[in-house]
């Protein structure tokens, strides 16, 4: 089957590109052509250390008619590139956040829809076999019913990696904007849809020393409370605070709070740690599942099928309404609902809460 990786931006595009190499399943075609000329880490330099198929322009790959797409560029890129690939007949998987905007996600289903292709979002830990059974035990029934939940969704700042990431016109936010979406979708899986009545932010834009000039003009850290009908309260800490010492790129958990018990998941928990031998350092080995192979194999079934691809963009879509209500709350002071006008700051979100 045909796969093509539209744009290499995002720093999970290597790890995609790495995976679909090595199927024998697949005949991997890639472009990259909004990268910097001379960048090592993107465009064809990336595909060339990568040993991938390399095509100058997003046309040229999308007239060779693949059957499955992925579009890792930046967010604000999300919408055309998923148009594009939707014309074309070939069934999505978009990184996350899936838009930046409401108009610009609902465009996105609505394309697709059109075109009878699946749109799915990346959300990986969708996948985790530790969530698949702390799912159950809260559904079981015999743990009474889920009162508080608190997620934290924290890593090292991702624009030390890719500088976008900082630039509201190319990420639509900062924290609250890369970090929320992953915590909001394990919720919404959790609740089974149920959206929240209102949402209260804060923000800061302090980092770790070392790390000034990846904060840009966004916000650096974000704390987000979340109210439901169902008077479960929930708290999402999504922050770049680990600092350059933190063992791990990045870490999510959750702790559930139910009537009867206290139930804790961990997406990355440690298998072994210890040091390198050779350079001292502290060394940290994950004990899960590769999570975005998993991801990946649901999408490309999925896309030989022709079946509906789990999460969907009406996933991605209700994870995006809690961020953008959250920004609304920075912007007043005030909890917001998810259906409070939208404003924006010359089409984006600015820095708040400093």
């Amino acid at each position: 089957m045909k796969v093509a990786v539209l744009s290499f931006a995002h720093v999970h595009a290597a790890t995609y590109l790495r995976l679909l190499h090595d199927r024998s399943d697949v005949e991997l075609i890639t472009a990259d052509p909004d990268a910097e000329p001379g960048d090592p880490t993107r465009g064809k330099a990336l595909a060339d250390e990568l040993g991938v198929t390399y095509r100058s322009s997003y046309e040229e790959v999308l007239a060779e008619r693949p059957r499955a797409v992925i579009v890792t560029s930046e967010n604000t890129r999300h919408r055309q590139l998923v148009e594009q690939a939707a014309a074309a007949g070939a069934h999505i998987l978009c990184e996350k956040p899936l838009a930046t905007t409401e108009p610009d996600a609902r465009a996105m289903i609505e394309a697709c829809s059109t075109a009878g292709v699946s749109l799915m979002t990346a959300y990986p830990v969708r996948f985790h076999p530790a969530f698949t059974a702390l799912r159950h035990s809260l559904t079981g029934g015999s743990l009474g019913r889920l009162l508080a939940v608190h997620g934290i969704n924290n890593s090292t700042p991702p624009a030390l990696e890719r500088s976008w990431f900082a630039d509201p016109t190319l990420s639509g936010g900062g924290a609250i904007m890369d970090h929320t979406v992953h915590i909001a979708d394990l919720l919404d899986v959790l609740l089974d849809g149920e959206q929240p009545t209102h949402v209260y932010a804060v923000a800061n834009s302090h980092l770790a020393a070392g790390h000034d000039d990846a904060a840009g003009d966004v916000e650096t850290a974000g704390l987000i409370t979340l109210t439901y009908p169902s008077g479960l309260v929930a708290t999402i800490d999504c922050s770049w605070s680990h600092p350059a010492t933190h063992p791990t790129w990045g870490g999510l958990t959750l702790t559930c709070v139910t009537e009867q018990a206290l139930l804790e998941f961990d997406a990355f928990p440690p298998l072994l740690t210890g040091y390198d031998t050779e350079s001292a350092t502290p060394r940290w080995e994950p004990g899960t599942i590769d999570l975005d192979a998993a991801m990946l194999n649901t999408f490309l079934t999925a896309a030989r099928t022709g079946e509906h691809a789990h999460p969907d963009g009406e996933s991605g879509l209700r994870t995006l309404k809690t961020v953008r209500a959250a920004y609304r709350s920075l912007h007043t002071g005030q909890p917001a609902t998810l259906t409070d006008p939208i404003r924006e700051v010359d089409g984006h979100e600015s820095r708040t809460g400093r």
